[in-house]
């Protein structure tokens, strides 16, 4: 059980992370999308931010009491991989956790294992 508020925890503060970003950079909403694993990786959560600006991230490095420039060096701290990638006229920012969750056998006919949800932030 406390494996699992940490990781809430840490999903909370990627997708702040993630999606403050877009929206502060691009002045337009953002499109939030999380997947809980799929048949082939289980105990992954991947975080999906999709934005309407065609510029790639930029990670910066904040120096001392800055206020900004701190996003993505979090995101890579916090997530076990993370990247973009360009989609349609902007782009989609994504991280993943490993949960560590041994992945199941392949379901069988009939059965369905992948959960998916999606949101408009």
């Amino acid at each position: 059980m406390e494996d699992d508020e940490s990781l809430a925890e840490t999903l909370v503060l990627l997708i702040s992370e993630l999606v403050t970003n877009a929206v502060v950079h691009t002045g337009c909403p953002a499109v939030l999308r999380m997947l809980f694993g799929s048949a082939e990786s289980a105990g992954t959560v991947r975080v999906e931010v999709a934005d309407t600006s065609c510029r790639p991230p930029r990670p910066r490095h904040a120096e001392g009491e800055d206020t900004g420039g701190r996003g993505l060096e979090l995101v890579d701290g916090l997530a076990d991989r993370w990247g973009w990638q360009p989609e349609g006229a902007g782009k989609r920012i994504w991280c993943e956790i490993d949960r560590g969750v041994p992945v199941p056998a392949p379901a069988t006919p009939g059965e369905q294992s992948d959960a998916l949800g999606g949101a408009r932030i």
